[in-house]
């Protein structure tokens, strides 16, 4: 059975109305500020300087959870804003999940071996970005199976299939693509908070990894390869130093592995740009 992206928009949407509808059992939102100089863009640079502010909110209710984040990234003029330009692009970048709990709606135990419980996820991914070159206007759909672990702090995994269309604009030669629907292609990804101490000092350990399969042709008609997207940090609560209650001010380290981003092959014409290995410096302020 094939469904359309509006088909899946709505199903989305309904998640996420019954999800904040009902009273939420916990919540953690938080700003953050992350830096590094080693991030990467097809057919550019794999050198770029980005300072990325982000708002993030997770919570959980009565039948499952949601979890919402939006990027503010600012490039240094390795990614110029237009042809020529000594100042950088700026993207927006907004991810929503909506996992339903199987086991909270049926009220039936679906644990096994290492797996605590079973949900259903759905959500969407949307940006907006004013680079020289591409300018992507990204719209993805996503839906799929979720194997909640029985791990201290949490570990999903899930086989999410992917709904995802651009409408780039080439500053360089003034052209519009219409905008265009990639093949449906699925992504396997994880995504952990695991708490840890390192002797004496509680850290946690925390990120995603997406493992996306390739999504067909591109808009210009060239092909596209699987792509590999892991992003790491390990934080440390500093709270208790500076005075604040538990929990409140957070810093670490980041690291993201990114091969093939957005489906380029970096063994090609989009050379190193297409496959990142960016170190980060990070800090959070949770309310």
């Amino acid at each position: 059975m094939k469904f359309s992206q509006k088909t899946i928009l709505a199903a989305s949407v309904l998640a996420a109305c019954t999800g904040t509808a009902g009273a939420a059992e916990w919540s953690d939102t938080s700003i953050g500020y992350r830096y590094g100089t080693k991030f990467g863009e097809p057919f550019e640079s794999n050198s770029i300087n980005k300072s990325i502010v982000n708002l993030t909110h997770a919570s959980g209710y009565k039948y499952g959870t949601n979890f919402f984040n939006a990027d503010l990234l600012m490039a240094d003029s390795k990614d110029p804003a237009a042809p020529g330009s000594k100042s950088g692009s700026q993207e927006i970048y907004i991810v929503y999940r909506h996992t339903l709990d199987l086991g909270k709606i049926t009220g039936q135990d679906f644990k096994f071996g290492p797996v605590r419980g079973l949900g259903l996820t759905g959500g969407f991914d949307v940006n907006t970005k004013n680079d020289a070159g591409y300018n992507s206007r990204k719209r993805m759909l996503v839906a799929g199976p979720t194997l909640m672990m029985d791990v201290p702090g949490f570990l999903n995994v899930s086989l999410l299939y992917l709904w995802e269309s651009n409408a780039p604009y080439n500053k360089f030669t003034s052209t519009q693509t219409e905008r265009y629907s990639y093949d449906v292609h699925p992504m396997l990804t994880a995504a952990w908070g695991i708490p840890f101490n390192l002797g004496p000092i509680p850290l946690s350990f925390e990120g995603f990894a997406n493992f996306i399969a390739s999504k067909g042709q591109n808009e210009f008609g060239g092909g596209t390869k699987p792509e590999t997207n892991i992003d790491m940090q390990v934080m440390y609560d500093v709270s208790p130093h500076i005075g604040a209650a538990k929990n409140t001010f957070k810093a670490g380290l980041e690291y993201q592995y990114w091969r093939n981003k957005f489906g380029n092959d970096h063994t090609k014409a989009a050379g190193d740009g297409a496959f990142a290995k960016t170190p980060m410096v990070r800090v959070e302020y949770h309310f």
